[in-house]
């Protein structure tokens, strides 16, 4: 008689396993099912939950004064020169760049000039000299310049230093934002991103005082944010490849962006633990149509086996003598042959061993 016995331990944790007699027994065929031995490729996969979405949302915040008279709209796109918001009636634009403005740019003015014909600031105090101030130079010079040119204004050299042929693009570009031409790039005009962004949430309305964060803001594509065990962090390396589910079933190709350690305050992965925040971009970004949002599974591999046999773990038995083996059925009866087993994925495993072939007939337990 053949018992049923538990075997822990495995990927898919504890499964069914028949316990025989020796190997080599041979005996009539009284299996009440049979499986076949096939080749195929085995794949463990790990799943974390997650979001779709559009990334973490940043805030932008008003470096000028005054009050807030129009926002672009939640769920809106916003390119480079486009704005984003408008103080006083007056836009702050969007500019592409890494480098976060923290100056204004001017062509500069000697102490004796009073407005220096930049739209510098005049002198406080009657018959007082301003210091004279110099011609910006750096990397938020270059950057600035840049978008100019990118917006298809000419007549400098993109370089690190703000000339006087740069304040004249200004002026232009300033006489077409409606704002007074000056040439000289006020704080808090411009605000820079990497990219366009998606408005995700207004933080003050028309007619509040433009102070603190204005609006929050996402990238415009659509990514997946996963809590995975901290233990898991190897599979979810940049550039990994991974599989992305949504609950209605359809799925698609995606990899690793980017990975980091969630705040001691944020959610600690549903008191499984400590996890690893991981965001994935779909590989192609038309992927799911139209579902912008909503909760995903990624799939990640732990391991993978290519070309191995294969069958179903309830076709293994526990043999007397230690270790595991198939029963197989030949002309109406069944012999016990030993197997070595591998990965263990997904209700199969892989086994192999001197006698194993492909297309065997094996029994299955009950």
């Amino acid at each position: 008689m053949i018992a049923i016995i538990v075997l822990a331990g495995t990927a898919t944790g504890s499964v069914l396993v028949r316990q025989n007699s020796r190997a080599g027994s041979v005996r009539p065929a009284a299996v009440p099912s049979t499986t076949t031995v096939v080749r195929d490729t085995l794949v463990d996969v790990v799943t974390a939950r997650g979001e779709l979405a559009y990334g973490p949302e940043l805030l932008m915040e008003s470096r000028l004064s005054g009050t807030v008279t129009r926002l672009a709209g939640v769920g809106a796109t916003v390119k480079r020169g486009e704005a984003l918001f408008w103080v006083d009636d007056k836009p702050v634009v969007l500019l592409y760049g890494k480098l976060p403005a923290y100056r204004e740019l001017t062509v500069g003015r000697s102490g004796s000039q009073q407005n220096g014909g930049d739209g510098g600031t005049p002198p406080t105090g009657t018959g007082a000299t301003p210091p004279a101030v110099p011609a910006t130079r750096g990397a938020d010079v270059r950057q600035f310049e840049q978008n100019l040119q990118a917006l298809g204004y000419t007549g400098f050299v993109v370089d690190d230093q703000f000339t006087a042929q740069t304040a004249g693009a200004v002026r232009r570009w300033q006489k077409d934002l409606g704002v007074e031409p000056t040439g000289v790039v006020e704080l808090g005009r411009v605000l820079y991103s990497p990219a366009s962004v998606r408005v995700a949430a207004h933080k003050l309305v028309a007619g509040q005082v433009a102070s603190g964060p204005v609006l929050s803001f996402t990238g415009t594509e659509r990514l997946v944010t996963a809590k995975l065990p901290a233990h898991h962090q190897a599979l979810a390396k940049p550039k990994a490849k991974v599989t992305v589910a949504l609950g209605n079933g359809a799925q698609a190709p995606g990899v690793v962006r980017s990975v980091r350690t969630p705040a001691e305050d944020q959610d600690r992965g549903g008191g499984q633990g400590p996890v690893v925040e991981v965001v994935v971009a779909l590989a192609d970004p038309k992927a799911f149509g139209g579902s912008d949002e909503g909760p995903a599974t990624v799939r990640f591999v732990a391991e993978q086996r290519k070309g191995v046999l294969v069958v179903p773990v309830g076709a293994l038995l526990a043999l007397t003598e230690g270790g595991h083996g198939l029963e197989v059925i030949e002309g109406g009866a069944s012999r016990i042959i030993p197997v070595e087993t591998g990965l263990y994925a997904d209700g199969r495993v892989e086994v192999s061993g001197p006698e194993v072939q492909e297309g065997m007939t094996v029994g299955m337990a009950q």
